[in-house]
């Protein structure tokens, strides 16, 4: 019908470059390292945490795949710029954005400033909107591409004690309608995916979840679990598939 398409088992992003924000631990390094593994050549991006960031390199060329990382503060558009233009400097292009950099913390709301209000939604709105904008261009160039925004269960259900990371998520879900339409006629696919309760570690944050039943799968789901949703939404095979947010929750809430 004029739309097959052609795929390459295992290796369907051959050729292509990602760039992963907050990609030195947990959810954003296995995405990182799952994207490589499907054939992209990876840049690995974190804030401050350069240690983990090498050690997410080395994981992949472990796997065989090709990595390299950059340090910078998505809510800095010339630290992101910095950052895209070296990707592209470095791997000759960029198809794939996943916007994961992100922080959790837990506050009652009448203790929460206006500063750390504003921390949380920065970093997770304005880092997505930074760094959207600036690779824009090149994806435009490489004739389309992906961007996937990394959400969260609570920005769909709500959650105690979280009233500013609650609202960035949520948000979040509203960016990628807006940027889905935005960049259709681009041939750029722009999709959320919002992971439930995922075994993460988190210094110096309650790790608890807000919902105390397990989901209807029985367990915690694990990161590797929501990088393959990303990678499969990256793949030529997910076209069709655009301004939607997609829940990896073991049924822990169905929308």
């Amino acid at each position: 019908m004029g739309h097959e398409i052609a795929m390459t088992a295992g290796r369907e992003l051959s050729g292509k470059v990602a760039f992963v924000t907050g990609a030195g631990r947990n959810i954003g390094r296995s995405i990182a390292r799952s994207l490589a593994r499907g054939g992209a050549q990876v840049m690995v991006g974190v804030h401050k945490s350069v240690d983990a960031a090498k050690e997410t390199v080395a994981l992949i060329e472990q796997d065989g795949g090709t990595a390299a990382w950059l340090a910078g503060d998505v809510t800095d558009p010339d630290a992101v710029h910095r950052m895209v233009a070296a990707t592209v400097e470095r791997f000759g292009r960029i198809d794939m954005l996943v916007n994961n950099a992100a922080v959790r913390t837990q506050s009652p709301f009448a203790d929460i400033t206006l500063a750390q209000w504003r921390e949380i939604l920065s970093i997770t709105l304005d880092g997505a909107f930074i760094c959207s904008q600036a690779v824009l261009p090149h994806l435009i160039a490489a004739g389309g591409g992906t961007i996937i925004n990394i959400g969260g269960e609570t920005g769909h259900a709500g959650a105690p004690v979280r009233a500013h990371v609650v609202t960035a998520k949520a948000g979040l879900a509203g960016f990628t309608k807006a940027l889905a339409h935005d960049l259709a006629a681009h041939h750029i696919n722009v999709n959320c995916v919002v992971p439930g309760n995922i075994a993460t570690v988190r210094e110096g944050a309650d790790t608890r979840q807000h919902r105390k039943e397990p989901p209807l799968i029985g367990r915690t789901g694990l990161p590797e679990e929501v990088a393959a949703m990303v990678r499969m939404l990256c793949g030529p095979e997910s076209r069709y598939i655009t301004g939607q947010s997609i829940h990896v929750n073991g049924g822990a809430l169905m929308i």
